[in-house]
């Protein structure tokens, strides 16, 4: 494809401005990049099983402070 090739052209009809309008604003639309993607939403039932504190760190006295409620 050329530099003074156009990207599309009307076959048939004769779009108005508007239209024409309408189709370069949905092309440049479509080959925009994607953004990120959202965020992945956690069940309830999966939130209940990650503890909420931080964990115990190892030491003296680790073993008995994990059985302690948070």
């Amino acid at each position: 494809m050329s530099a003074e090739e156009p990207l599309f052209r009307v076959v048939r009809g004769i779009p108005t401005a508007e239209e024409l309008a309408a189709l370069v604003g949905a092309i440049a639309l479509r080959s925009r990049p994607a953004g990120p993607p959202p965020p992945v939403a956690r069940s309830a039932w999966a939130r209940s099983a990650r503890p909420t504190g931080a964990a115990p760190a190892p030491g003296h006295g680790a073993w008995r402070a994990s059985g302690l409620p948070r």
